[in-house]
């Protein structure tokens, strides 16, 4: 079982590295470099998984998991990395891992050369809902990644990860749904997504689009050896998407209160 008291309160403290940059307990520091269809997400943590600083940034330079922008990704990637230095008194960011959704390893090495584009050594590459349960440590059950271009999923036996499913249906799917139906850009759509307030109001109109991410879960998935679902991922923020998860799967269905930087911070634990 994940101790959720233990998770809320690792991910509140490097949601404060937004803004607030920690001092280092140790010299080496590790660096998560998340490519994500909707964000591009620095996480850096000292030796000892402490968090020291975060910074993100909204992009649309990939597609389902894969770079279709590489000088834009750069881009994006290097002024992310020069902010986060500037913020570390000027110290140089060496090296990082990186992460792609399960079933996108054709794409391994164009994220390595965003990377290293930007002055950064890769020095590990896994997959996203691996790098979720470095956070969560669970031994059994199944971590759901849920970003904007697509759902995956993890499945733990013992701590040891024996399968891993990727397809695509993200949170780029629900803002396009909330575009078409209340016939606005996706610009505003995206918006309104990310307005908890407006959560409850918007729930059943991407309902559907949930159901189909939890039937992702439903395919691979064997119900008569998994107790429990742990959902990470920015999509997850959606008030109320864990009930739906439940109610369709017919299984328990866990989430931390911000599981947005849960893989990148993954990401950066496991930099060598």
């Amino acid at each position: 079982m994940m101790d959720l008291e233990r998770v809320n309160a690792y991910m509140e403290r490097v949601k404060q590295s937004e803004t607030t940059t920690f001092q280092p307990v140790s010299d080496k520091l590790k660096v998560g470099v998340d490519l994500g269809t909707a964000y591009i997400v620095l996480v850096v943590l000292d030796e000892e998984n402490n968090p020291i600083a975060c910074e993100k940034q909204a992009a649309s330079v990939l597609k389902d998991g894969v770079v279709v922008d590489y000088s834009g990704a750069l881009q994006i990637v290097r002024h992310l990395k020069e902010k986060l230095e500037a913020r570390l008194d000027g110290r140089e960011l060496v090296n990082c891992a990186i992460a792609m959704p399960a079933g996108t390893e054709s794409s391994i090495k164009t994220h390595q050369y965003v990377a290293e584009g930007a002055g950064l050594e890769v020095t590990n590459v896994l997959d996203e809902p691996t790098a979720a349960n470095s956070i969560y440590q669970i031994e059994d059950g199944v971590v759901v990644d849920i970003g904007g271009g697509t759902t995956g999923l993890a499945i733990l036996k013992d701590g040891k990860v024996v399968r891993i499913e990727d397809e695509p249906t993200g949170g780029t799917h629900v803002t396009l749904v909330l575009a078409g139906n209340y016939h606005i850009s996706f610009e505003e759509a995206e918006a309104i997504k990310q307005d908890y307030a407006r959560h409850r109001e918007i729930l059943p109109v991407v309902k559907a689009v949930v159901e189909k991410m939890a039937g992702i879960v439903n395919r691979y998935v064997d119900k008569q050896e998994t107790d429990t679902l742990y959902l990470c991922g920015g999509t997850c923020c959606l008030t109320g998407i864990e009930d739906i998860f439940e109610k369709e799967t017919g299984i328990r269905t866990v989430k931390p209160a911000d599981p947005f930087l849960v893989t990148p911070t993954g990401i950066a634990m496991n930099c060598k």
